[in-house]
């Protein structure tokens, strides 16, 4: 069977495995959430078995720091699974509720109800939770779910896969909602983008490589988790203790992931003051910084000049752009011309600079006084996240359930006709 024969079979499983979930019993759902979490727990030694071949094989290739990192399941990792599993089963069911709600003159009653978005399609990288993260949102949004993780997490993907269809079948959903392209190679991925009629939504999550070819090769709408670029600015307000613990968590906690902390700027008022506290502090730490001309002589011996491409950078490592502007006007003209859209945040005691900040900065979260590392679906109340969107079409930033759903409008007449 060709790569195309075996997708198209697939889309066409998800696509009556939808029509079922669309319809299912709220309770069912709820259900196989709670199952799956159960198994992960009882198969834990199964998990750590694949996911240790994974690792293996990924040392064995030369892959990098960052990329292990985002591929092992640690306990902590696999107890967040299990966690997740319950918040969302947890959840209110979106499913056929009335988001709004409005009378016409002529006495009709209009409103607009939740329904699922249908077949969604995740096509992603080295971290094998999100294969469990996708599939319990997708799961609770009463949608069908196809999961094509990479081929370095195959073995993890294959078990963790294996328990989401056998917890759809004990709650007595179609296994076909949760379903795992197994099949190596871009032939598979390319066939899948071109499944519009069987695929209603695709998101890639992973490098700029891997979003930019789904986004090219997709025949239907693409929602984008592209690369994270995120700044924090310290203000010449800000409290530099504060702004100092923000940027070491920012950057140091875990480079290799999209919300980690890109580039540092800092006001030219306080930069005497504060890098000096940075060099010391995450310089200790291994972070190496590419500084501007002003930032250079301030951050010690590990800093280095940074070159054009800094600016713009996603290091996926312990490397931080530092650079000194003016004025909070300079932090949000480097941001628009070098952010993605993703995460920025400010460092100030100054009310007005921090409202302004959160008007103007354009990102998917955008936060006063915290570190980048907020914006994740877990740590803003969702439970969990199928991934950040960094488009502005549909949903903008982490997407949970309510994200995997779409409106539609529902009307209640008594006779009336046009006319």
């Amino acid at each position: 069977m060709t790569p195309a024969e075996a997708m198209s079979h697939l889309g066409a499983r998800a696509k009556e495995a939808a029509r079922a979930m669309a319809r299912a019993n709220p309770q069912a759902k709820c259900r196989a959430l709670q199952a799956l979490a159960r198994l992960l727990k009882e198969r834990t030694n199964d998990i750590m078995k694949a996911n240790a071949s994974d690792l293996n094989a990924a040392r064995t290739s030369g892959m990098d720091a960052a990329r292990l990192d985002r591929l092992t399941i640690t306990p902590g990792i696999l107890e967040e699974m299990c966690a997740a599993c319950l918040h969302v089963a947890n959840l209110p069911d979106p499913v056929g509720s009335t988001v709004a709600q409005w009378q016409r003159p002529n006495g009709l009653l209009v409103g607009r109800m939740r329904i699922p978005l249908g077949v969604i399609a995740m096509v992603y990288e080295a971290r094998p939770n999100v294969t469990i993260d996708a599939a319990i949102l997708c799961i609770k949004a009463g949608n069908a779910v196809i999961l094509r993780g990479g081929s370095e997490a195959l073995q993890s993907n294959t078990v963790l896969a294996a328990m989401l269809r056998e917890a759809l079948s004990v709650a007595g959903l179609p296994e076909n909602a949760a379903q795992l392209v197994d099949m190596p190679g871009h032939e598979a991925v390319t066939a899948l983008c071109k499944l519009s009629n069987y695929i209603d939504v695709i998101i890639p999550r992973g490098g700029e490589g891997l979003v930019a070819a789904v986004t090219e090769a997709a025949t239907m709408p693409v929602l984008k988790h592209f690369k994270g670029v995120c700044h924090a600015f310290v203000d010449a307000d800000a409290n530099l203790d504060q702004a100092l613990d923000i940027v070491f968590n920012g950057k140091v906690q875990r480079p290799g992931v999209c919300n980690a902390l890109e580039c540092l700027l800092v006001h030219s008022h306080v930069a005497r003051s504060f890098l000096p506290m940075v060099a010391a502090r995450l310089g200790t730490a291994g972070v190496e910084f590419h500084a501007c001309p002003t930032a250079l002589p301030l951050l010690g011996p590990r800093a280095l000049p940074a070159c054009p491409e800094d600016w713009g950078k996603e290091f996926h490592a312990l490397v931080l752009a530092v650079r000194v502007v003016d004025d909070l006007d300079a932090a949000l003209d480097h941001i628009a011309r070098y952010g993605s859209n993703h995460t920025e945040v400010i460092c100030t005691n100054n009310h007005v600079h921090a409202m302004r900040f959160l008007r103007e900065a354009d990102a998917s979260m955008v936060g006063v006084n915290t570190s980048t590392r907020f914006n994740d679906g877990g740590q803003l109340g969702l439970g969990a996240e199928i991934g950040i969107s960094t488009s502005k079409l549909h949903a903008y930033g982490p997407m949970g359930v309510d994200e995997l759903t779409t409106t539609k409008f529902v009307v209640l007449g008594q006779g009336q006709v046009r006319q």
